[in-house]
């Protein structure tokens, strides 16, 4: 039987729930997120609504079970796109060294000296504020350390003797790059999307609680968070259980970058 950490179990675990629960909130939710009641507003967490509602009387589990498929969607997108985009520039900057490496690279480094989260902000001022422009901004923001981390791994497959045969055998740069040189940066590519996927996520709610991410009234864990800020003493859940479901997620999938990187990276492995 092989070996599973625990790392591994937990945060795989974590991450199965929030998949389940963005599924299931397409085809069912306890109550519709968007209904208002004002004769549920902010009643405690209890037999009919488990979590609470909020100040408009919206069920707070409902509301947070379709959170977690905007969440999960923001991310995986924001992955999908910092993923192709910055596995190709690494590729390229790597493989064809000389001036086009040095003009990547130095494109590169301008945009990583800014923190991603401030240059997500000046980019929303450019897409606009909402689902589609979190993802774009977020994807920019993080295309530097994809490209980078791909970049370094090029430059040490390249000069490899399967590359070298690759070459003498008459294949096209195009070829060699994507058949022989690609797959081995697979490792590094999936740990660093695993961690730019709670990231995202991140960043998403916090984008939220500045007012700044998807508009209200679609719900997201960060505008719950902010929309809770003002009932913090009155209503305690509008604020705990958002901030919840961010830190379990983001465990869920620090953990399990762990045990892919531990499972992946050779060095690592030897330490065992």
């Amino acid at each position: 039987m092989k070996h599973v950490s625990l790392n591994g179990l937990i945060g795989g675990v974590l991450i199965a729930l929030l998949l389940m629960v963005a599924a299931l909130s397409l085809f069912w939710t306890p109550f519709d997120p968007m209904k208002l009641s004002f004769t549920a507003r902010l009643a405690a967490p209890g037999e009919l609504h488990l979590l609470g509602t909020d100040e408009f009387g919206r069920d707070v589990l409902s509301r947070l079970m379709v959170g977690a498929r905007a969440s999960v969607w923001i991310g995986c997108l924001t992955v999908g796109f910092a993923v192709i985009t910055g596995t190709l520039i690494g590729l390229i900057s790597g493989y064809a060294r000389g001036w086009i490496d040095g003009l990547i690279m130095a494109v590169n480094n301008a945009l990583l000296a800014f923190p991603g989260i401030l240059l997500a902000l000046g980019l929303l001022a450019v897409f606009g504020a909402n689902q589609y422009g979190i993802i774009f901004a977020l994807g920019i923001a993080y295309t530097p350390s994809m490209a980078r981390v791909v970049r370094g791994a090029v430059l040490s497959l390249r000069e490899r003797e399967f590359v070298e045969a690759s070459r003498v055998m008459g294949n096209g740069e195009v070829f060699t790059m994507f058949r022989h040189i690609l797959p081995n940066c697979l490792a590094p590519i999936t740990v660093l999307a695993t961690s730019m996927f709670g990231w995202a996520i991140l960043s998403e709610s916090a984008l939220s609680f500045l007012g700044l991410g998807v508009p209200p009234p679609a719900p997201t864990w960060g505008n719950m968070l902010a929309a809770g800020r003002p009932f913090i003493e009155q209503a305690v859940w509008l604020g705990l259980f958002p901030g919840l479901c961010i830190a379990l997620t983001l465990l869920g999938i620090n953990l399990l970058g762990d045990a892919l990187r531990d499972k992946l990276d050779p060095r690592m492995r030897g330490l065992k």
